[in-house]
């Protein structure tokens, strides 16, 4: 596959291209929409340590701080994981092409929850992501989403699976079991609405 295209940039992907995001924040570009948000604490990063261990580095990229194209959705986000097969992309760039994504993965964190179960979970699925896995340290749980269907702020995902930590998540389409015994939880601050 190709590398996305450097392409003249207007409005509000002018401003996210040129946008200096202070040390310690991460930005991404939602709907047209430019959300900034804190560094991530370290059970959020532990969790990903501990998923990129599991998938075999010789077929898969696992990538973080790789910022995502989904250019009919006016969206560039930066998922806190993102597997691709070895050979579906390989850059030069910034931006990998969403139909180089195998995997999308995103930790949920206080501030994040309806951002993860909703905006993300259209995004991607506008996209065609094929999957969309969510691991909520506060719910103790992981939510496996294929199927996308639909475009725009409606899609969403047609199959879902909800796993507990500490069984294992099949993630079929790695050839892997994902193993969530050892992530590590959170105290919920409050039940947010999403399952």
């Amino acid at each position: 596959m190709t590398a996305v295209e450097e392409r003249p940039v207007t409005g509000v992907s002018e401003i996210f291209a040129n946008l200096e995001v202070p040390e310690g924040f991460k930005a991404e570009l939602l709907w047209g929409d430019i959300v900034m948000m804190a560094g991530p604490d370290w059970v959020h990063n532990d969790i990903i340590e501990e998923v990129m261990d599991q998938i075999p580095r010789a077929r898969w990229h696992r990538k973080q701080t790789q910022d995502v194209a989904i250019p009919k959705e006016s969206s560039e986000p930066q998922p806190d994981l993102v597997v691709l097969e070895r050979g579906a992309f390989e850059g030069p760039g910034r931006l990998a092409p969403v139909e180089a994504v195998t995997l999308l993965v995103e930790v949920v964190s206080r501030s994040s929850v309806d951002r993860d179960y909703g905006d993300k979970r259209a995004l991607y699925a506008a996209g065609g992501v094929p999957y969309y896995l969510i691991i909520d340290p506060m719910e103790a749980h992981c939510m496996l989403l294929s199927k996308p269907a639909g475009s725009g702020p409606d899609a969403d995902y047609d199959a879902e699976a909800l796993t507990k930590f500490g069984l294992p998540v099949p993630l079929e389409a790695l050839g892997i079991e994902l193993d969530t015994k050892d992530f590590r939880t959170l105290p919920p601050l409050r039940k947010h609405r999403r399952p």
